[in-house]
């Protein structure tokens, strides 16, 4: 272990250049001493500690995880906030009604006063970067057993995590495993909890193209929200309060409207949550065949019921958009993933960089290069039916929402049982601020009509011996009906809606609570669960033990290469350039669209397609103000070579001076390899214009003001 890890410390050290400058998520201490030399000599005109600092301010203060999933930039001195509209979608959606409804028709706060809090909305800053790996390795030398191994590594990231943390101020750390567990970094955070929508535009605009152009070129999505962030009176994080001040950031990004020209350089810094690209080729085959064939199959099934509800009712529309969205995501991700692995002959790279590393490793002394391949193989061959099993476990049985909200009532029965009174209240309390949150979006038609179509794919495709107990009884007791399983469960739970919910909690029943099939089945569905995890495991240990000595191996045989994290939803910055590129042949796209294009598309009998009626005047009278092209047009996506994943929603793209041209929202239909393989000639990121930003901003939504508070560089 001691030599792998003063290897890994003199290749981190190493200064070289990359194959593509374009390629890589990278560590921001690390910028200096890697890639400073080639970013100057692409158009960087900053200095690495203007990026990342923690003496002083830097670019890195002004760059936020947004609610855990995203991220977003801070955009002036009183705590604005950028983000996608996707990344928003939640939260504008919370607040929407049929009477007020803001995913429909857009929201914008004139005044300080109107901009809407949304409890559970978190952001967190970045305060430094630490590696801790010195902390960690040395504790574990003489230990040969995988599991007491990962105890033990547990235990110690537990110990660096709780020393560095202090939540009453707000500060909480995480430390992450590098390199498939070769090298660990230790991340400090402040963390701000009143966080206010601000603004967004309808859909129409922030969500353009919807499911059809998602991972699209060319694209016309004004796909941007607003937010801003505020303190106590002293500055400090705070839960909301009416009397809280707008956060005074260390740093924010001035807004360049000066425009940009191909080859220009352009980075991006943000939290790109996961990415494989040191997977061998059985993982490969795993992950199209089992985990994105999976997706495919069954959301494709559950988000057909949901549309339908949606189309045909507005407040369904409202309750399940958020859902829809977080579902088609990926599901389309995924389709278009397993046809770009396959296209790029992705396994058959795998399969010749293992050829060559099998050499490496029968050439040498290093036992452990030599198991590992093997140890990567055996591992994913005997955990395939479980894997295979567990994954439809997640796609299927938590998306019947009924047993959702019934596994959330454990608490109160376990309350019920042990009859403490005081244990009731809160059970009870907190059940019902669950409840209200659960059944504001919930419609029991939709979720009957997704059960049954759920429990069809679930009961075809999985072993009967990996079945929930509940559901063995069930085929047994309406002999393999499960419909009118479906219907009587409905029929007979507490919580098929919140009022025969709040009538029980009125005259509760430790006994008729633990005989509630949606409880029932929620319960037998985790206890299932864990214990097809529980068979998994060792198995997962062997498949860590292999990567982790694979990931050591690659780099003692490539010595002259720097190598890159995976992503891991940690701090990075890609760099790179504005760049248009050719799909295929005779085609080339443009690095640019327009709001031509919009009107182009513009199709009033389709949902995706429909262009509001003040945009249409806007583009008619040519009325674009300073946000305009040369040639008078409006801009309104552009693309880059930048490497990004999920997660990097929502981050700024900057220029060489470090100022905001853009917001990153998402990749491109033939590069979505990209999270298993980089395809350097392909790769793109889709950013939103801060020209288009501004312009809806201002010329459409008459939100001045916020344009006033903001630093615009023309």
């Amino acid at each position: 272990m001691k030599k792998i890890y003063l290897f890994i410390t003199l290749s981190l050290l190493a200064v070289a250049q990359p194959l593509h400058a374009d390629e890589g998520m990278w560590l921001l201490p690390l910028i200096e001493k890697l890639n400073y030399a080639a970013m100057q000599k692409q158009g960087l005109q900053l200095s690495a500690e203007d990026i990342y600092s923690i003496n002083r301010s830097s670019l890195k203060d002004a760059v936020v995880i947004f609610g855990g999933g995203c991220t977003g930039e801070i955009i002036s001195s009183e705590g604005l906030l950028l983000t996608n509209h996707h990344c928003g979608y939640s939260a504008i959606q919370e607040h929407s009604t049929v009477e007020h409804d803001y995913l429909k028709d857009g929201f914008w706060a004139m005044t300080r006063a109107e901009e809407i809090p949304t409890p559970g909305l978190e952001v967190m800053f970045l305060d430094r970067i630490e590696d801790v790996s010195d902390k960690i390795f040395p504790e574990l030398d003489g230990i040969t057993d995988e599991k007491e191994r990962s105890a033990k590594i547990s235990k110690l990231v537990k110990a660096l995590r709780d020393s560095s943390s202090n939540r009453e101020a707000g500060i909480l750390a995480a430390v992450y495993p590098m390199f498939d567990g070769n090298a660990y970094y230790l991340f400090t955070y402040k963390m701000y909890e009143d966080v206010r929508l601000v603004g967004a535009p309808p859909s129409a605009i922030g969500k353009f193209g919807a499911d059809t152009d998602n991972w699209m070129w060319p694209r016309h999505t004004g796909d941007f929200s607003l937010f801003r962030v505020y303190t106590d009176k002293n500055g400090n994080p705070a839960e909301y309060a009416p009397d809280n001040i707008p956060l005074q950031p260390k740093r924010y990004f001035n807004l360049s409207i000066a425009g940009f020209e191909e080859g220009d350089y352009a980075m991006i810094m943000g939290y790109p949550g996961s990415t494989d690209r040191y997977m061998t080729s059985w993982e490969v085959r795993e992950h199209m065949n089992v985990d994105n064939a999976i997706r495919i199959d069954v959301r494709g099934v559950r988000q057909e019921i949901m549309l339908e509800d949606m189309l045909a009712d507005p407040k369904v529309k409202i309750q399940y958009a958020s859902k829809y969205t977080g579902s088609t995501n990926y599901w389309k991700n995924a389709i278009g993933m397993n046809e770009a692995l396959t296209r790029l002959k992705v396994v058959e790279q795998k399969e010749e960089l293992e050829k060559q590393f099998a050499r490496f490793a029968a050439a040498g002394s290093n036992e452990n290069y030599k198991t590992a391949l093997n140890s990567i193989r055996h591992a994913i061959e005997r955990r395939e039916k479980i894997y295979r099993t567990l994954r439809y476990y997640s796609e299927t049985l938590p998306n019947i929402e009924i047993q959702r909200i019934a596994g959330w009532a454990l608490d109160y029965l376990k309350a019920l049982q042990d009859t403490s009174q005081k244990a009731i209240a809160g059970a009870k309390a907190n059940l019902l601020a669950e409840a209200e949150d659960f059944y504001k979006d919930y419609n029991p038609p939709t979720d009957v009509k997704i059960a049954k179509a759920l429990l069809k794919i679930f009961t075809e495709k999985v072993d009967v011996a990996h079945w929930p107990q509940t559901l063995i009884d069930a085929d047994r007791k309406y002999k393999g009906n499960f419909d009118k399983y479906v219907n009587d469960l409905f029929a007979k739970s507490v919580f098929a809606t919140f009022d025969k919910l709040k009538a029980f909690i009125e005259k509760p029943s430790a006994k008729q609570l633990a005989a509630d099939p949606a409880l029932q089945l929620a319960t037998s569905r985790q206890e299932k669960v864990r214990a097809l995890n529980g068979e998994i495991q060792a198995y997962n240990l062997q498949l860590a033990k292999g990567r982790r000595h694979f990931m050591a191996g690659l780099m003692d045989m490539q010595p002259g290469k720097v190598f890159y994290p995976d992503a891991n939803f940690s701090t990075r910055l890609t760099y790179g350039n504005i760049l248009s590129y050719s799909p295929k042949d005779a085609v080339h796209y443009n690095y640019y669209t327009t709001l031509e294009g919009v009107m182009e598309k513009e199709d009033p009998d389709n949902w995706e397609f429909v262009v509001p009626e003040k945009l249409k005047q806007l583009y008619l009278a040519k009325d674009y103000g300073r946000y305009a092209l040369p040639d008078g047009k409006l801009p309104v996506c552009f693309l880059s070579n930048n490497d990004i994943t999920g997660g990097n929603s929502g981050s700024p793209v900057l220029n060489g001076r470090g100022e905001l041209i853009g917001a990153a929202f998402d990749g491109n239909w033939e590069a979505l390899s990209g999270d298993i393989a980089f395809e350097p000639d392909l790769n793109r990121t889709i950013s939103v214009d801060i020209r288009y930003v501004l312009f809806i901003i201002d010329k459409y939504a008459g939100a001045t003001h916020l344009i006033n508070e903001m630093t615009i560089v023309q």
